[in-house]
């Protein structure tokens, strides 16, 4: 299975809005940079995550872009459902009856065990995905980057940020 870079860039996005202040927002823009992505690409995520009620975004000389919920209430289960929609990434066609050795349609009435084990293995990797937090990723990360990093990162934020609004 193969994500979209979006999923990607939406979690870094959402990890790099939680360390703004309260109230404050950050311009798509400043999040394009940060990441080194194509800012009409990057827009175009920023609005599902405002669609999936993720992000505020925010109009305005003081404007864009918020967490619409505390980081702790965001999980990566959320951001891959605004990002890929809630369809399974594995969709059986029942390709079993097609071809030549195919027979009639009744004599499939068992579901087809490869879709079963896909399905058993993407509620797996949801559930860690729904238990998973943004809290819980930038904790990971506070702990384990090296300081440099976690430096530039707060001195972004500090510069990028949008006053109050």
């Amino acid at each position: 299975m193969k994500l979209s870079e979006g999923v990607e860039a939406a979690i870094h996005c959402a990890t790099l809005l939680a360390q703004l202040e309260e109230g404050r927002t950050m311009p798509a823009s400043a999040l394009a940079e940060y990441h080194g992505v194509s800012p009409s690409y990057l827009l175009k995520h920023l609005k599902a995550m405002a669609s999936a009620g993720i992000l505020e975004s925010v109009s305005g000389p003081h404007g864009g872009y918020r967490l619409a919920r505390r980081p702790e209430a965001i999980t990566l289960l959320d951001v891959l459902f605004a990002i890929e929609g809630r369809q399974p990434a594995f969709r059986c066609a029942e390709i079993r009856q097609r071809g030549p050795g195919a027979l009639e349609p009744e004599t499939y009435v068992k579901p087809c065990g490869i879709n079963v084990a896909m399905l058993k293995a993407e509620q797996a990797y949801r559930a860690v995905l729904r238990e998973t937090t943004l809290v819980s990723i930038i904790s990971g990360y506070q702990a384990e980057a090296d300081p440099r990093a976690i430096a530039f990162g707060c001195a972004f934020v500090e510069r990028h940020q949008r006053p109050q609004t």
